[in-house]
């Protein structure tokens, strides 16, 4: 090494420390802020104004301005950004992460490497062979050969399992596309959209998903399932694919997994659980009732950024043998894939997917699972479940509340109308649904809270309704008896 280069490398970690000391004092009093009792999540702005407040910012220069320039930026993004480290922060199916996590995230960043062959990422590798193992096995896949691989979020996941659905069971789809076939993909009408988006991606078309209506508890109906395979078959179509969920987007129910792989296997179709947000209530002995039959799925989705907190983007597709993720996608690019498969065993992980470059987002869930254990993650599930049934609680014995979610929720979201008058059920959907979209505003305008809402999808709908979600460990029953509270006052003080 010449004496250069040594100054070289000095420079750079001495550059590294400095800049990784300002920054470490900006997001640690970021977080501490969030414990205060006058803490905001954020405020609403439209990105036309907000674009404005940023003014500069925004501009990119010929001249770059150095860490002085990074670290001005660095503060208004944190100074304009919601707080998902805020309790309060209850409105999608994922919040802040925790130490550890971004600890994981900052040595991904250093490793900078790309887990797709094994000869640069030689632990990650193994890590994501052994984690991807263990938490198949955590839902029956008891085979050997069990695991799986990490895409780029739950749409990733479920798309990639939708190739290689078509792939194993119809070979030749590999080669030579759709083909003849009128394939057609059956999934509960509260499925996530993201299996119609997959099967665009595959030349399919979103009007071969069907979808298939629920039961009292937003359970896909099975005996309707069978039905429309049938109904398919008589129209020369070729059934191919059932996504069935452990916790949809709204209402959170897990469809009955033991009923539905009966008829999977009795007409041979792929049977898919997409359990991106449920999926993680396997960690936990108490609540792992909910995945009944979950064993009997061809392949699962289930995200640890969603329940688990841990870093986004982390989401694995598992199966109960994991060489027919290599067997679907491989293609040996000789320039690339260069080691041997031996032993039946792959190292190379990029070649199971349909992509190349891809970060070793399993290292996020092994840290995480490292650092907590499966009972530190079962603890915070039940936790969250524990937390979510107070809120129904709350909303069930309350005057102006109503709950349309059961009670207790099946999973960790709540849904609720609520009206000043006393009775969201008896106005109209247009008054409710203005109804919840203004105090949804003013709760995010007076920085406690961030709800989301969603439509009805019931004929007897009233409307659009809150849809609360809890994260644990940073909702807490008080958290949630203080959205009730500011709900109720500012109902009262609503001018519509």
């Amino acid at each position: 090494m010449t004496l250069s280069t040594e100054r070289d490398i000095s420079s750079r970690a001495l550059e590294l420390e400095r800049l990784l000391a300002a920054v470490a004092h900006r997001v640690v009093a970021y977080v501490a802020d969030v414990d205060k009792p006058d803490a905001r999540i954020g405020d609403p702005v439209p990105p036309k104004q907000l674009a404005r407040i940023l003014g500069n910012q925004l501009s990119l220069p010929n001249v770059g301005g150095g860490q002085a320039e990074f670290l001005a930026v660095l503060d208004e993004i944190l100074r304009h950004s919601v707080v998902t480290w805020h309790p309060g922060f209850m409105d999608k199916l994922y919040a802040s992460t925790n130490p550890v996590g971004v600890a994981t995230d900052l040595l991904l960043s250093i490793l900078n490497t790309n887990s797709y062959i094994y000869s640069v990422a030689p632990v990650l590798t193994l890590i994501e062979k052994k984690t991807s193992h263990e938490y198949a096995e955590l839902f029956g896949f008891r085979s050997p050969w069990s695991g799986g691989i990490t895409l780029p979020g739950g749409s990733a996941s479920n798309t990639h399992s939708l190739i290689v659905a078509r792939t194993i069971l119809y070979p030749d789809t590999k080669l030579k596309g759709n083909g003849d076939y009128k394939f057609v993909i059956f999934t509960s009408c509260h499925g996530h959209y993201s299996v119609e988006k997959a099967a665009i991606s595959l030349g399919l078309g979103s009007e071969s998903v069907w979808a298939i209506p629920v039961d009292k508890d937003e359970r896909m109906r099975v005996d309707i399932l069978e039905e429309k395979i049938l109904e398919a078959k008589t129209q020369g179509r070729t059934p191919l694919y059932i996504n069935a969920t452990a916790g949809t987007t709204v209402y959170g129910s897990y469809d009955p997994f033991d009923e539905i792989a009966v008829i999977a296997k009795k007409y041979n179709l792929w049977f898919h659980v997409d359990g991106s947000w449920g999926g993680n209530v396997v960690f936990s002995d108490k609540l792992r009732y909910r995945l009944k039959g979950i064993e009997l799925a061809d392949s699962l989705t289930v995200n640890p950024h969603k329940m688990l907190g841990v870093p986004l983007t982390c989401s694995f597709l598992l199966a109960p043998d994991h060489r027919i993720f290599q067997k679907a996608s491989s293609l040996r690019a000789p320039y690339l894939y260069h080691s041997d498969v031996t032993d039946g065993e792959d190292f190379d992980m990029g070649d199971s997917t349909m992509g190349c470059g891809r970060r070793a987002d399993s290292l996020k869930l092994f840290l995480g699972w490292k650092w907590y254990g499966k009972e530190g993650y079962a603890k915070r599930v039940e936790q969250a479940f524990g937390v979510t049934a107070h809120l129904a609680n709350l909303v069930s014995n309350r005057p102006g509340f109503c709950l349309i979610s059961s009670n207790p929720p099946p999973c960790l979201q709540t849904c609720f109308y609520y009206s000043p008058s006393g009775h969201p059920m008896e106005n109209d959907a247009a008054y409710n649904t203005m109804v919840t979209r203004a105090i949804a505003y003013e709760l995010q305008a007076c920085g406690r809270f961030l709800v989301d809402y969603a439509p009805p999808t019931k004929a007897d709908g009233k409307g659009e309704f809150f849809r609360a979600v809890v994260n644990a460990p940073t909702t807490t029953r008080e958290t949630v008896e203080e959205l009730v509270e500011a709900i109720e006052r500012i109902g009262k003080d609503l001018k519509l």
